[in-house]
């Protein structure tokens, strides 16, 4: 019995196949990690951001410039929004008609296989990795997401959740 040949596609085939990201940014879909503990999960989140589309909200922390650089193999620019007080930032966003989605262990969550594609602004609240999402900012949120876990870990790193999020929201998942 012979297999089927398995074709890999070019890098330029894989481009021209990809769905084209507007020129600028449109605030469709937004990661927010506005309590990171770790540097090296923002550029990664930051790659993930450009994947599926989405800009990534950041807080105006001394080191998070830096971590983003170090981070952001890209060939141009990524679409950075800084945020100086995130329950602000977060208010604003919602009375823009944003959908503020967090990534929690909570009451009445949506599990991730029922995430609906963002079909509006969305903005996917990513917590500190170790406390979650501050309780000033709980109340900011129109509604939960979580994802499920078999180990023994109570969660994903930032980087890890916020890309599974995102694909499902930009609907690849």
């Amino acid at each position: 019995m012979t297999r089927p040949s398995i074709r890999v596609r070019t890098p330029s085939e894989l481009r021209a196949q990809r769905r084209r990201r507007p020129p600028r940014c449109l605030g469709h879909l937004c990661a927010a990690p506005l309590w990171p503990l770790h540097n090296a999960n923002l550029g990664t989140l930051l790659r993930t951001c450009d994947a599926a589309g989405a800009c990534l909200a950041v807080p105006r922390l001394p080191w998070v410039p830096e971590a983003l650089a170090r981070g952001n193999t890209l060939r141009r620019p990524a679409c950075v929004h800084w945020v100086g007080d995130p329950p602000a930032w977060l208010a604003r966003r919602r009375a823009e008609g944003a959908h503020v989605l967090g990534v929690e262990l909570a009451e009445d969550a949506v599990r991730l296989a029922d995430l609906p594609m963002a079909r509006r602004p969305t903005v996917a609240v990513l917590g500190h990795e170790r406390d979650g999402i501050p309780p000033e900012a709980l109340d900011l949120l129109d509604a939960v997401v979580e994802i499920p876990m078999v180990g023994t870990g109570a969660s994903l790193n930032v980087a890890v959740a916020g890309s599974l999020v995102l694909y499902k929201l930009a609907g690849f998942a």
